[in-house]
């Protein structure tokens, strides 16, 4: 009898297959097996948005997602956009024009969990902006310049959307 399981995952555009511990989160193997660092490890409880991937476009914490749970499912990392995603790309510039960065720990959580709220929303307004954070915690900003990111990101996307319709 193995404690082992064989998966494959579908990570950033990438099906891997792996042998794990049924019980690994989505962040242990993310970091450990796949060698994606870019979600963070933090509170371990989900309190801090500092581990925040997208599951077939849901913003979860990879720290409370059990592997076996991203099964059949499209996991996106902040390394995405490697792969050419666009948007993402778009949302980390606005991050760094804003000086939303700061110390960088809190980002990768903080613009995959943008990159959610404007595939649902692609103008929100402010009060929408701070709800999608509820849950992600900076030491560094303060907040302000994230909402200035998020709301320029917003934009120049959706200037984008436009121009591609004419």
């Amino acid at each position: 009898m193995t404690d082992r399981v064989e998966i494959s995952l579908q990570v950033n555009g990438v099906r891997h297959s792996l042998s794990i511990r049924p019980w690994r989160t989505l962040l242990e193997v993310l970091r450990e097996e796949l060698a994606l660092t870019g979600t963070k490890r933090s509170c371990g409880e989900g309190q801090c948005g500092a581990c925040t991937v997208l599951v077939d476009g849901n913003a979860v914490n990879a720290c409370m997602y059990l592997a076996l749970e991203a099964l059949g499912r499209d996991v996106r990392t902040i390394e995405g956009p490697a792969q050419g995603d666009a948007a993402l790309d778009a949302i980390q510039r606005s991050f760094v024009d804003k000086g939303a960065v700061q110390c960088g720990f809190c980002t990768p959580g903080m613009v995959m969990a943008t990159r959610a709220l404007l595939q649902d929303n692609p103008l929100p307004d402010e009060d929408a902006i701070r709800e999608a954070l509820v849950g992600h915690l900076c030491r560094c900003t303060g907040y302000v310049q994230i909402v200035e990111a998020i709301q320029d990101a917003a934009a120049k996307l959706a200037g984008c959307a436009e121009r591609a319709h004419e």
